[in-house]
C-alpha cells in the first residue's frame, strides 16, 4: 500500500530502528485491510473495533489469544500513523486522540548491583567484550544506537561519544569516563580486524558492523560466566548505568540528558527501585 510505504519512510526519517520500522507498518497495514475503509473515513469506533477484535484474535505462535504487549504495538503503531497524518494535513481529525487503552503491565527492570557489574568486566576475556559493557553500560545506550557507532564518532582526546541518531532521531554527546575510553581505544587499536575498510566501530567476527542479536549474545555469555543468577539482556546494562548514577547522587535532569530520554517521566522510573534493589546497590 502507498500510504503505509509513505508511513514506513516517515519513521526512517524520524530515526526509528530497524524493527520498528518492520514492524509499525506491518500493524497499520493490518487495520486497514481489516478495517475495509479509506483513511480519511475512519472514526474513533473503527479503531474500538479494531482493538477488541485484536483482543478476540487467536495467536498464529501459539495456543491463545494476543498477549497484551502485541496489541499494545498495534495501538502504538495507529498512534503514530494518526498523528502523522494530522500533522500532514491529510486528515481534519484524528480518530484516536480521544481514545484511551488499557496499557499492558511492564516488566520488572532487571538491574545489576555495582559488584555484578564488576563480575562481567573481570569475566570478559576479550577486549571486545569489555568495549561491549564500557559502551553499554559506561555510556548507556541503547541497542539500536550502539549497532550505529562508528569510529569517527569517538572522540578520545575530548574524552566524548557522539550518538548521532537516537531514539527519534534525537543526538546527543556523552561524557566518556577514562576507563570507558580506555577499553574502547584498547578494542580499536589491539583487537579490532580490517579497521581501515570498516566505518562501524564494533565488527563481529566476519568484520561487518555488530548487530544486536550478536551484542545481546555476548552479554550473555558474560553472564553465564560470572555465574550471576539474573535474565540479563544487553537493556539490563542501560537499567543499571541509570539506577546507578541516580543512587550515586546525580540529578534525574542529568540522567535524563545522559540516556536521552524524550521525558522525564522515562527517567523517573529508575527511581522507584525497590527496597530489595536498594538494598543491595547500598551493600555492594
Amino acid at each position: 500500500m502507498k500510504i503505509v510505504d509513505q508511513f514506513r519512510s516517515h519513521l526512517i526519517r524520524l530515526g526509528y530502528g530497524e524493527s520498528s520500522v518492520k514492524m509499525l507498518p506491518n500493524c497499520v497495514e493490518d487495520f486497514i485491510r481489516i478495517t475495509k475503509k479509506s483513511i480519511e473515513h475512519i472514526s474513533s469506533q473503527d479503531i474500538i473495533n479494531y482493538y477488541e477484535y485484536l483482543q478476540q484474535r487467536p495467536s498464529q505462535r501459539d495456543q491463545g489469544g494476543l498477549s497484551e504487549s502485541y496489541i499494545n504495538h498495534h495501538i502504538y503503531s495507529l498512534k503514530l500513523f494518526f498523528a502523522w497524518q494530522e500533522q500532514s494535513g491529510l486528515i481534519k481529525l484524528n480518530p484516536i486522540s480521544s481514545l484511551s487503552f488499557k496499557q499492558p503491565e511492564s516488566k520488572r527492570r532487571v538491574i545489576l548491583s555495582i559488584a555484578e557489574v564488576h563480575q562481567l568486566y573481570e569475566v570478559s576475556e576479550s577486549k571486545k567484550e569489555r568495549a561491549i559493557l564500557s559502551l553499554f553500560y559506561g555510556c548507556g545506550l541503547r541497542r539500536s544506537e550502539g549497532e550505529r557507532l562508528n569510529v569517527k564518532d569517538v572522540h578520545f582526546r575530548s574524552g566524548l561519544l557522539y550518538v548521532r541518531s537516537g531514539k527519534g532521531g534525537k543526538r546527543r554527546v556523552l561524557p566518556m569516563s577514562e576507563k570507558v575510553s580506555a577499553d574502547i581505544n584498547d578494542y580499536l587499536e589491539n583487537e579490532r580486524s580490517w579497521k581501515d575498510k570498516q566505518e562501524a566501530l564494533m565488527l563481529n567476527s566476519r568484520g561487518a558492523r555488530m548487530r544486536g542479536n550478536t551484542y545481546n549474545t555476548a552479554v550473555k555469555k558474560l553472564v553465564e560466566k560470572s555465574g550471576i543468577e539474573k535474565q540479563i539482556s544487553l537493556h539490563s546494562l542501560r537499567h543499571s548505568i541509570a539506577t546507578h548514577l541516580l543512587q550515586g547522587g546525580l540529578s534525574v535532569e542529568y540522567v535524563r540528558t545522559f540516556l536521552g530520554h524524550k521525558h522525564l517521566e522515562s527517567t523517573q522510573i529508575y527511581t522507584h527501585v525497590n527496597k530489595e534493589q536498594l538494598w543491595n546497590l547500598l551493600n555492594t
